[in-house]
């Protein structure tokens, strides 16, 4: 169980003073447990022993085992694929490491099955679709484009979908026009970046509710967020999965499409009638099918004989 975890533990009997600990620990985690337990007592205005006494409270042999495990955490967090690169090299044949990738993105994928309670995707599925204002959505590097591929689900069951793509400092400027009605989607995977974690503290600070997609180490934004969708991330390569994020990012579609109304069913009718009207599509497109019923196979040209090359 994370440190996180145990911190928030309802069954925990805190004393007022261990109180004050566990609120400053999870106010800025991890790094207020980073220091020593002085330095911790001091900024909690506590007694060293009252920090000894609330770890062994919480199932620590002592503050050194309590940091040591918190340091852990962190290593895991901001492990980089470079880091990662010799610890998960595969041995043997390209094909044995081929298979063992997908092995490892299967065990992931069932594993993501149970990192996130049902409930979760329903109230995330509310949460937009009866959103006021609008959805903004926004992700890291490699995120985004899970981020881009829900916009583009949303945009055909509701309006006012704006995904932001590549957060640019000028992108900012879009948090002047965010407020309580709005709803900000974030997806933040380790190693966690400093662009979205402003965006997001910045839009909740506007009182715009959050929908956070992260991993199991759950990115800073959690605290921040009023629903998170978990997702495990590790698999046999230096290079993080997000297959199970987009499978959860497919799944909450799921769950929105099967609590459609009538009018967002009348939208993509509307917008199935744009499409065809614009050929969009190769099915949309009569041309395009004519040509394809009428054209028969192709034939791939032989070997020409001699003869015939002389009359080409």
């Amino acid at each position: 169980m994370a440190i996180r975890d145990v911190l928030m533990r309802g069954d925990l009997a805190l004393t007022p003073s261990e109180e004050k600990i566990v609120r400053l620990l999870l106010t800025d985690y991890p790094t207020s447990g980073l220091g020593t337990a002085s330095s911790l007592a001091r900024r909690a205005g506590v007694s060293d022993p009252t920090v000894v006494r609330l770890v062994v409270k919480l199932g620590y042999a002592g503050f050194p085992d309590f940091q040591a495990k918190l340091l852990a955490e962190v290593e895991a967090r901001l492990h980089s694929p470079l880091l990662m690169m010799e610890a998960k090299r595969q041995s043997g044949s390209s094909d044995s490491a081929v298979l063992a990738y997908l092995d490892s993105v299967t065990a992931a994928l069932q594993k993501a099955t149970a990192a996130t309670p049902v409930q979760s995707y329903e109230r995330a599925a509310r949460l937009l679709m009866e959103a006021k204002g609008e959805i903004v959505l926004v992700g890291g590097r490699f995120s985004r484009h899970i981020a881009g591929m829900l916009a583009g689900y949303l945009g055909q069951f509701r309006t006012g979908v704006r995904d932001l793509g590549v957060l640019s400092p000028q992108l900012f400027d879009t948090l002047a026009d965010l407020g309580r009605r709005d709803v900000l989607v974030v997806f933040d995977y380790r190693r966690y970046q400093l662009d979205v974690m402003a965006y997001a503290s910045q839009a909740a600070a506007l009182d715009v509710r959050i929908l956070l997609f992260t991993d199991q180490w759950l990115s800073p934004i959690s605290d921040l967020a009023e629903v998170t969708i978990v997702s495990p991330l590790e698999v046999a390569s230096p290079y993080d999965t997000l297959a199970p994020a987009i499978a959860q990012m497919e799944a909450l579609t799921a769950h929105i499409v099967s609590m459609l109304g009538e009018d967002a069913r009348a939208r993509i009718e509307r917008i199935e009638k744009v499409r065809h009207a614009n050929a969009v599509t190769l099915d949309s497109d009569p041309q395009a099918n004519g040509a394809r019923q009428t054209a028969g196979p192709r034939k791939t040209p032989g070997p020409k004989s001699a003869k015939q090359d002389d009359q080409a």
